[in-house]
């Protein structure tokens, strides 16, 4: 789990309060009802007409996903590739077939699978190729919920601002009563704005950057089955994958690569 996401939420949210109260509002004035249910629901009526009632009742999944998501390891995978390509030389392709059992990610299953069956490698590539562009769209259409949810939102709330104002127009005889008024119909546009910033957009984009994140591990995960099925040294397949990690992730690898193997070389000089 990434704490940025919900810690930016709140972030944003509790700084455009501390900043009205610094300018000498009150945040309580701002929490009107009308304005509340003209933004939200109208906002997940647009949001639900565009997208369709199936789309939009995995919107609470896909709020949870944006604060507790997070994608495959690399480095783990990475190490799991190896183990597999080292078993592989020794044993041969069909004694994948436990680790296809026992491993957690379904994707490299998969692959392991279509592996061990003989499937041909280029077919084995065009079927975990075609998996990562449809998991890529359903993604793109997870994120397409949060996206129009931020267009529709501003101008929801311009809606009950001109709905507020026709209001204020209609009681121009009580002129005690008009600044008040005018403040409350703005209050929708100021609700339309800020949820479309501070919560519509930035869960769009991390969900955008899940799928990303998740499109490259199994990108890398595609390039270590082949590697594999065609008999590469496990150094090789470990050196071509490691192309995939960030220079922080790799270093952290290199790092727990030679402890390991030193760990190793101490064990033999004590037997």
């Amino acid at each position: 789990m990434d704490p940025g996401t919900i810690i930016g939420l709140v972030l944003g949210i509790v700084a455009v309060f501390v900043a009205m109260i610094l300018e000498g509002g009150n945040p309580a004035a701002f929490i009107l009802p009308s304005p509340l249910v003209l933004v939200i629901f109208g906002t997940l009526g647009v949001t639900m007409a565009s997208t369709g009632l199936k789309a939009s009742l995995r919107i609470p999944g896909l709020y949870i996903k944006a604060m507790t998501g997070k994608p495959p390891s690399r480095p783990d995978a990475i190490k799991a590739l190896v183990k597999m390509a080292e078993r592989a030389r020794r044993e041969g392709l069909l004694a994948l077939e436990e680790e296809a059992e026992v491993v957690e990610e379904p994707f490299l299953a998969r692959g392991l699978r279509l592996v061990i069956d003989g499937t041909d490698p280029e077919l084995v590539k065009d079927i975990l190729d075609l998996d990562v562009e449809a998991m890529a769209g359903r993604h793109h259409e997870s994120a397409a919920l949060f996206t129009h949810a931020a267009g529709f939102a501003p101008t929801i709330g311009i809606i009950g601002t001109v709905m507020g104002l026709v209001h204020v127009l209609e009681n121009l005889s009580n002129p005690a009563a008009l600044g008040p008024a005018i403040a409350a119909a703005f209050i929708a546009t100021f609700f339309g704005v800020a949820s479309a910033n501070l919560i519509y957009l930035p869960v769009a984009n991390k969900l955008k950057e899940l799928s990303t994140h998740e499109a490259d591990a199994r990108t890398m995960m595609i390039e270590g089955i082949l590697s594999i099925q065609a008999g590469d040294n496990p150094r090789i397949v470990e050196e071509k994958l490691k192309t995939f990690l960030e220079p922080s992730e790799r270093k952290h690898f290199e790092a727990q690569d030679d402890a390991a193997s030193g760990g190793a070389e101490d064990q033999k000089k004590a037997a």
